[in-house]
This record gives structure tokens, sequence and C-alpha cells, in this order.
């Protein structure tokens, strides 16, 4: 077993497992450790636990420490000179007449590195854009190209539900959505209704997919014959949710259409009514 605590950088970012050494770290805690982008500062998500070995990709770093005043002093003071950076750096991309758009930056922790994040249609050459900005702030210089799910992450919108966007408020990573998940949730195909305010599906698509593949598995599927109390029918179609199936027998020329609970029918299995030809 080995102990670990979840630390994370950003609101709503991805959380990273450090060693907590020998300081007692508390959940809201804010520490300072070593990563792969230098010197951070961080907030503890969890307290100290202990996971199995065999769940760690690699050995943790340590702690350095808990962060004192003068850390929480210098993390503000970074934060103003990020929002200065942005503007210089926006006025630097105008003169350089360069087709980006310049969402997001971060200071390191100790002033080593100046991460500038955008966003544009295709490849940018911005090599004379990084020497003029390391003339201007005399330390290295990263841009970074991200999508437009990443810009809606960073600049917060509000949502359909009426409610700020799950992914600038609590969803740490972004995981794959299909249009096969709206297919099969019954929802309208229509891209005002399942996209999000950053243009592609949305990522609640995804929060009771499991649910539905579950029900699916268990539901007849339609124009599948289908043992009822009355008889042998056909299912015309089926609620998910309601777990109601509609079914239709017939009785020699008379059709007739009832709904079902799901326990109320038994499917034939590798029997699918065959269907008119025209």
């Amino acid at each position: 077993m080995k102990k670990i605590v979840a630390v994370r950088f950003k609101n709503a970012g991805k959380s990273y497992y450090f060693d907590p050494l020998h300081f007692d770290i508390k959940r809201g805690d804010n520490v300072i450790v070593e990563t792969s982008r230098g010197i951070e500062f961080g907030t503890a998500v969890s307290d100290i636990r202990e996971i199995e070995d065999e769940e760690l990709r690699s050995n943790l770093k340590g702690v350095i420490r808990l962060a004192n005043e003068q850390d929480i002093k210098k993390h503000e003071d970074n934060k103003h000179r990020q929002d200065e950076a942005f503007k210089i750096c926006q006025e630097k991309i105008k003169a350089h007449k360069l087709a980006m758009k310049l969402i997001e930056v971060e200071y390191t922790f100790d002033g080593s590195k100046i991460l500038f994040y955008f966003t544009a249609d295709g490849r940018i050459d911005f090599r004379e854009l990084v020497k003029d900005l390391a003339n201007v702030f005399h330390t290295r210089i990263e841009l970074r190209q991200i999508g437009v799910r990443d810009e809606s992450k960073s600049m917060g919108s509000i949502g359909v539900c009426g409610r700020s966007l799950c992914c600038s408020q609590w969803l740490d990573e972004f995981v794959p959505v299909s249009i096969k998940m709206a297919k099969e949730q019954g929802l309208s195909l229509n891209p005002s209704k399942i996209s999000g305010a950053c243009g592609r599906l949305m990522c609640c698509l995804k929060y009771e997919q499991d649910v539905y593949e579950e029900l699916i598995r268990r539901m007849p599927k339609p124009e599948q014959q289908v043992k009822t109390p009355d008889g042998t029918g056909t299912v015309i179609s089926v609620s998910l949710l309601k777990g109601i199936v509609r079914v239709a027998t017939e009785d020699g020329t008379e059709k007739t259409i009832r709904d079902y609970n799901a326990d109320e029918i038994k499917p034939i299995k590798g029997r699918r009514r065959e269907k008119q030809g025209n």
C-alpha cells in the first residue's frame, strides 16, 4: 500500500497523485509540489489515503511543503501578472497579424515559464511571436493550441440546462461522446438540441449512457416476435425508461395493439417479423 494525496491545479482541472511524505495534509490545504512543468502551487482535493501499489503508473513525487503565506501571496501575484501578460500577448498577436485567438495565460509558480493557450482553425507559424514575447518577459515562453472544448472549459458559459458548464465547474477530463448515444436515448438529433456551448456534442450525453445500454440489452427490439398474455405478437416500439413495450397481436384478420410491462412479455429468440416488400 502507498500513501497518496490528490492535488489539483485548476478549479475543474485533472487531479494528480503525490506522496505526502511527513506532511499532515488535509483536503483543501494548499501545497507546493514539483511537476513536469516545474514548481507548482496546488490544492489538495483529498485527505491522505492509501492505494494499492498496482494502481500507480509511475513513482510518485513528494510534496515539497505546505504553502505558507508568502507562497499564497506569490500565487495571487502570478494571477495579476497573467492578466497583464494576456493583454500584451493580444497586442503582439494583432501586430503580427496572426489568425489565432488567445484563450488563457498561465505562469508557473516559480515564474520559470509562461504558457499561452490559443485556438486557431489550422497550423500557425508563431515563431516570431515567441521571440517577441521572450524579449518582453525574459523567461521561457510556450504556446499551446487547444480545441474548442478546452476553450469552453477555460472561459466558462451557461449550458442549455441553464446551469454553468460541467467542464468549467467539476468535469476534470473529457470523455468520448457519439451521436449513437443521442439515438439510443431517444433524443432529437437536431444539432442545436444536443450540442454544447463548444459546438460539440454535450458531455452530459455520457452520464446516463450506461443505464440506457443496460435497458436496451434487457428489452426486446422493434420488429421482434414476443409472447404476451394475449398471445404471440410483434414489438412496435419500446419505452426504455417507463419499461413499456407496445406490441401488435393478430387474431385472424383482426389486429390489436396493446402496451405491456416489460416483465409481462417474453422474447422469442431468433424470430423477427419479415418486412413486406413493395
